[in-house]
């Protein structure tokens, strides 16, 4: 426990003390994670995407993800299935299973992205989006910011 190793962990997290952090794509608020609330087993990140960015196909080698979006349109892929995404609805990816998620809209998106295990052996994530089939998958990726 790095960051706040010295301090105590919360149990209420709010927008002055998630930690914040940017992106090619938007802004993250970290609101669960080991430093941050000593979790083991839940990660909680909320994310605004800015209109015609995405977060490119990647994968987590040990961790599920539940991704839910709270406001706009998300083009949400698992594996080589695409749906859009409204305020309300939701994804479940399997740990290892290639993932991306868009937001093709004129309008900024929220969604939350629940992750489980906290902490796991290896990388949080493997970027793959330069790999066959997904490079070729996405025909406009280049447009929407190829970021990770």
């Amino acid at each position: 426990m790095s960051r706040r190793a010295s301090a105590k962990l919360l149990r209420f997290v709010t927008s002055s003390t998630a930690r914040i952090e940017r992106a090619p794509w938007g802004k993250h608020w970290w609101l669960s994670e080991p430093d941050l609330t000593g979790t083991a087993l839940l990660t909680l990140v909320r994310v605004t995407m800015r209109p015609g960015t995405g977060h490119q196909f990647h994968y987590h080698p040990e961790r599920e993800e539940i991704i839910y979006v709270v406001d706009g349109v998300a083009e949400q892929w698992v594996d080589r299935e695409k749906r859009r995404l409204k305020a309300g609805e939701s994804a479940f990816i399997p740990k290892n299973v290639v993932h991306a998620i868009f937001n093709s809209s004129k309008k900024p998106m929220t969604f939350l992205a629940i992750l489980s295990p906290a902490t796991a052996p290896g990388p949080f994530l493997v970027d793959c989006f330069e790999d066959e089939p997904w490079r070729s998958l996405r025909s406009t990726g280049k447009k929407r910011g190829r970021t990770q």
